[in-house]
């Protein structure tokens, strides 16, 4: 019989992700805290937290898993097209705060969110210790799309993304692909399926497979330096 671990504050060690809960799909522990500590053991063991409001801390590891490798992101004609007309400004970490505090505000307006304040700070602690990390999207000098994430090794954990004019945050996830190729990632983990993610190329592979892609690459390195604040469109 499945069932729960709690966590306390003393100890880091997650239990094995083929202890995760079938129902609800995933979900391995409760309890804990978000220091950049644990944070960063759980993205390495292929677990993140998600949670609402009034709940503890969840921690969950999905079977199956979705994913995005790196050059196989689907592109349509018709946002080709629109990426090749609209001259929109794209940043590297230029705005990480920004970028999750609109993804939380978007996901309030359509349905509560689960970027809680705690998660946000949380999130804003890992990125400035170098390990989270911001795409942006600008028309005139306004934030209207961006990504964020989590680098572990040559995975990019993908965690939100938001836009407040249409496309904005497909542009952002074409430009995080050609920066993840270029920087010699191998795997974007987009954690669960969805309609946006299938429509640009995402695919679901079991817990398994994904925990034995991210066992090989999360000890690989990157290309030194390569989430430098940088722009990548004027």
């Amino acid at each position: 019989m499945q069932s729960l671990t709690f966590l306390s504050d003393e100890t880091d060690n997650f239990p094995p992700v083929n202890c995760a809960l079938e129902e609800p799909n995933g979900l391995l522990a409760v309890g804990g805290d978000l220091s950049p500590k644990r944070l960063l053991n759980a993205y390495y063991n292929g677990i993140f937290p998600w949670f609402n409001e009034d709940d503890p801390i969840l921690w969950w590891s999905p079977n199956p898993r979705a994913i995005i490798v790196p050059s196989q992101l689907h592109i349509s004609r018709s946002l080709a097209k629109f990426n090749r007309k609209h001259s929109w400004k794209i940043t590297i970490n230029h705005a990480f705060d920004q970028v999750i505090h609109q993804c939380a505000k978007l996901r309030a307006n359509e349905q509560g969110t689960w970027i809680t304040k705690t998660i946000e700070q949380a999130y804003i602690q890992l990125h400035r210790l170098g390990h989270a990390h911001s795409i942006e999207v600008w028309e005139d000098e306004i934030l209207i799309g961006g990504l964020y994430g989590i680098k572990m090794g040559k995975v990019f954990c993908g965690e939100s993304m938001f836009h407040t004019k249409t496309n904005a945050s497909k542009i952002a996830m074409i430009a995080l692909d050609k920066h993840l190729q270029d920087s010699g990632y191998e795997l974007l983990d987009t954690q669960l399926m969805n309609p946006h993610l299938l429509s640009m190329g995402a695919k679901e592979i079991s817990r398994e497979d994904f925990i034995q892609l991210l066992s090989v690459l999360r000890d690989q390195n990157t290309i030194e330096n390569c989430w430098q604040p940088a722009v990548l469109r004027e």
